[in-house]
């Protein structure tokens, strides 16, 4: 049963940072894309930021070009995201998600995980 299970998520003042982790369970990590979604209140879930199986590429959502960095650690399987410069813009529910690659993994996971809030105060 593969399990996605975020932590990281918290309260912070606009200006600060957070570092999103997402530590997957129950499928072969190293040949999954991963990402990051994010559900603000009263809005669809929308793509974040995705980082292939190999950690090589990576792709982001242009609010959030510049300020946040997604990696991963295949050897923990564990995938991150560094936020800094953080803006009440940002607050949301933040989703882990995988696929088999970074253009499924943008429009169709395969698995999800059940989120972490990120509340930017200003």
């Amino acid at each position: 049963q593969v399990q996605l299970v975020e932590s990281g998520g918290g309260l912070v003042q606009a200006g600060g940072s957070l570092r999103l982790s997402c530590a997957a369970s129950g499928l072969i990590f190293s040949t999954y894309a991963m990402g990051w979604f994010r559900q603000a209140p009263g809005k669809e879930r929308e793509f974040v930021a995705a980082v292939s199986s190999s950690g090589i590429i990576t792709s982001y959502i242009d609010s959030v070009k510049g300020r946040s960095t997604i990696s991963r650690d295949n050897a923990r399987s564990t995938v991150y995201l560094q936020m800094n410069s953080l803006i009440p813009e940002d607050t949301a529910v933040y989703y882990c998600a995988a696929a088999d690659s970074i253009r499924r993994l943008t429009t169709s996971p395969w698995y999800w995980g059940r989120g972490t809030q990120v509340t930017v105060s200003s």
